[in-house]
C-alpha cells in the first residue's frame, strides 16, 4: 500500500504533508501553494542543495560518507549532528513525524528508499521545494515567496533563494526578511556555493 502511495505521488502534487497536518492539528493554519519545479526560479533548487545536499544528484538517498563522518564526531565527544539527504528529509517531510528516535529514522529509511526507487531526482526535489518549512506554518517555496518577499517563486533571485535556503536548519526561529547575522553569513555561504557546483545547470548534468 505504501509503495502504491510513493508511486501516485510521482505524478500528483501532495495536497499536504504529515508535518502540515501535525502543525495543522497543533498549531493552527497553514500556508501552502504546490508549484511545479519549472515554475520556480532555477536559482532555487541550487540553493536548496548547495545548503542541504551538495551530493544530491550523485547518491542513492543515503550520503554514507556524511553519516560516517557525523559518527565519528559523536565517538570524539561532539554532538550527534545530522546527516540527512535531501531524499531523507523528504521521505520524513512528507510521510512522518518529527523527533529522532530509532522507529522513525527506520521509516525514514524505508521511504527514502521508495522515493529513490519510484521517483527521479528532479521530483525528488521539486517536491521537497513544496513540502520544506520556511517558517511557522510557512511550507514550500511558493507560499514562502509570497509571504516574505511579495512574489512568486518564479521571481526569485540568487540572495532571496539563498536567503530562504539559510532559514532550514530552524525555520520557527530564523526569519528570511529579518536576517540575523548568522542567517546572512549562511546565505552568503549558500551563494558562494551554488556559483561554485555550477549553477542551476549542476543538476541537469
Amino acid at each position: 500500500m505504501t509503495s502504491i502511495c510513493v508511486l501516485a505521488l510521482r505524478f500528483v502534487a501532495p495536497p499536504a504533508s504529515a508535518f502540515m497536518l501535525a502543525h495543522r492539528l497543533v498549531d493552527g493554519p497553514v500556508h501552502y501553494q504546490f508549484a511545479p519545479l519549472a515554475q520556480l526560479s532555477p536559482v532555487l533548487p541550487i540553493a536548496l542543495v548547495a545548503a542541504e545536499d551538495q551530493k544530491f544528484p550523485h547518491h542513492h538517498g543515503f550520503d554514507v560518507q556524511a553519516i560516517e563522518d557525523a559518527m565519528d564526531d559523536a565517538d570524539e565527544g561532539a554532538r550527534l549532528r545530522g546527516a540527512s539527504t535531501i531524499s531523507q528529509q523528504t521521505a520524513k517531510n512528507l510521510f512522518l513525524w518529527g523527533g529522532r528516535s530509532f522507529v522513525r529514522k527506520g521509516f525514514e529509511a524505508y521511504f527514502t528508499v521508495l522515493l529513490e526507487l519510484f521517483w527521479p531526482k528532479s521530483r525528488i526535489l521539486e517536491v521537497y521545494a513544496n513540502v520544506a518549512e520556511f517558517g511557522d506554518g510557512i511550507y514550500g517555496a511558493e507560499a514562502a515567496a509570497r509571504m516574505y518577499f511579495g512574489k512568486s517563486a518564479r521571481e526569485l533571485d540568487e540572495h532571496e533563494a539563498a536567503l530562504l535556503a539559510a532559514v532550514l536548519p530552524n525555520p520557527k526561529k530564523l526569519s528570511p526578511v529579518r536576517p540575523s547575522p548568522y542567517v546572512l553569513r549562511r546565505a552568503d555561504w549558500i551563494e558562494r556555493q551554488a556559483r561554485q557546483l555550477g549553477g542551476p545547470a549542476y543538476l541537469r548534468r
